[in-house]
C-alpha cells in the first residue's frame, strides 16, 4: 500500500493569510478570455432545465477558498471570491449550517495536505499537472509513536490513528482528533487529553483546555473513551504520521499527488454513464435521496476540461440526467440548497443564500519570483 509521510512537512505554513490554500506569494494572470459561461437548456427526465455553466479549461489550476481562511467558520461567498482573487469560483463540501460549529463534512485537500476528512460521498482532486481525479476518497491518517530510550538503550513504540482532521467532537464521542494550523490557533473547544507534536517531537501531553495549534506542528485530542489511548504519548517521544488513500472499498488509489480536493456528492455521472447510488455512498437525508432543490455539480469533460453547473429545482436523479446530457463523463453533486453559487469572470452568476464553509477557486495564477 503507498503511503505518503506527514510529519512536520504536513503541517507547517498550511494556512494562507488570503483564506485561499496555495495561492500565497502569486498573482492571477489574464484567465477571463479561457474560463468561459454559459446558460443551456437541456431536456431530462420529460423537463427542460435552465442550467448555468461555467468551462474551466484543462490545466487551469484550482485552489480551496475557506471561510475566513480556517476549517469551521463561514463567510459570505462575495468575500471568499474577493479574497482569493478568483477567476472562476463555485461552492464545495457539505457543513454544519444549521447551529454549532460550521465543520465540513467531507474530505479537504489543500497544497496536498488533508485539512479535513469525511467518510462518504465523491471527491474531486487535482494534481499540479492538470489532471483531474474523482473517487469515493478516504484518506487514513495513522502513524507511529516511539518513547525515549530506557537505560538499556532500548524504545517502546506503539501504534496510532487518527478518527477525524480539524472537527469538533460531538459530547461523549469516542474519536481521536488532529488539528493543524487550518483550523487556526487553538482546537475550538475543551475536553478530553491533547497531545502537542512539534517538529515530530511530543511537547506537551496535558487536559484539553482549547489547546493551542502550533505553527510548526499539530495536536491530538483524546476524547471520550479514547482517552486511555494517550497514555501511548510522553513529552520526548518520536511521533510518525503517514497517510493512505483508498476507495470505499478499502482499495489503495493514486491520490498522493493531489494538491486540492473536495468531498461531496453523490456521484452522478461514471464514464458517460448515470451511476447514481446516494443511499449506497452514505446519504440518508430526504433532501438528496428524493427532495427537489437548487443544486451545484462539478464534472470532468471528455477533453480534460471541467465544467462547473447549478440548477434550480431538481432532484438527484434529474440532476444526473443534466449532467450526462451535457457530456460530462464524470460528474458529482456539491452542496445545494441555500449553499449553491457559482462566480465568474467578474459576475457572480449564481447567488447564495447564506454565508459559506469552503468552495472551489480557478484561475491562471503565476509565481511572482
Amino acid at each position: 500500500m503507498k503511503s505518503k509521510k506527514w510529519g512536520t512537512m504536513l503541517l507547517a505554513g498550511v494556512l494562507a493569510v488570503s483564506g485561499v490554500f496555495g495561492l500565497a506569494g502569486e498573482k492571477q494572470a489574464d484567465a477571463a478570455a479561457s474560463i468561459t459561461t454559459a446558460v443551456r437548456k437541456v431536456s431530462a427526465a420529460g423537463r427542460t432545465f435552465t442550467v448555468q455553466t461555467v468551462t474551466i479549461p484543462k490545466g487551469t489550476k484550482a485552489a480551496l477558498g475557506l471561510a475566513q481562511g480556517q476549517v469551521g467558520q463561514t463567510q459570505n461567498f462575495a468575500s471568499i471570491v474577493k479574497n482569493s482573487k478568483a477567476t472562476a469560483a463555485i461552492n464545495g463540501a457539505f457543513f454544519n449550517s444549521y447551529g454549532g460549529p460550521a465543520d465540513p463534512y467531507g474530505t479537504l485537500i489543500s497544497k496536498g495536505q488533508v485539512v479535513h476528512t469525511g467518510y462518504y460521498g465523491t471527491s474531486i482532486g487535482f494534481k499540479k499537472d492538470g489532471t483531474v481525479l474523482m473517487d469515493s476518497l478516504r484518506a487514513n491518517i495513522a502513524g507511529m509513536v516511539t518513547g525515549k530510550p530506557d537505560k538499556s538503550g532500548r524504545s517502546k513504540s506503539a501504534s496510532w490513528y487518527a478518527t477525524f482532521v480539524n472537527r469538533t467532537p460531538d459530547t461523549g464521542q469516542n474519536v481521536v482528533l488532529m488539528y493543524n494550523s487550518a483550523r487556526g490557533t487553538n482546537v475550538g473547544f475543551s475536553g478530553g487529553i491533547a497531545v502537542t507534536v512539534r517538529k515530530d517531537k511530543v511537547v506537551k501531553k496535558e487536559a484539553n483546555r482549547n489547546a493551542a495549534i502550533p505553527s510548526d506542528g499539530y495536536v491530538l485530542v483524546y476524547h471520550g473513551s479514547e482517552q486511555t489511548n494517550a497514555g501511548r504519548f510522553e513529552v520526548g517521544s518520536t511521533v510518525e504520521m503517514n497517510i493512505t488513500y483508498l476507495d470505499v472499498n478499502k482499495k489503495p488509489i493514486p491520490w498522493d499527488d493531489v494538491v486540492t480536493a473536495v468531498g461531496a456528492g453523490p456521484r452522478l455521472v461514471k464514464d458517460g454513464k448515470v451511476a447514481l447510488d446516494p443511499a449506497g455512498e452514505g446519504f440518508s437525508d430526504p433532501k438528496i435521496l428524493t427532495a427537489s432543490g437548487a443544486r451545484s455539480g462539478i464534472a470532468i469533460m471528455p477533453d480534460g476540461s471541467v465544467m462547473l453547473a447549478t440548477v434550480g429545482g431538481a432532484t438527484m436523479k434529474q440532476w444526473a440526467q443534466v449532467m450526462q446530457k451535457m457530456g460530462a463523463k464524470q460528474a458529482m453533486n456539491l452542496d445545494g440548497g441555500a449553499s449553491s453559487a457559482m462566480y465568474a469572470n467578474g459576475r457572480t452568476l449564481t447567488n447564495a443564500g447564506r454565508s459559506l464553509s469552503n468552495t472551489l477557486v480557478f484561475g491562471q495564477w503565476v509565481s511572482m519570483q
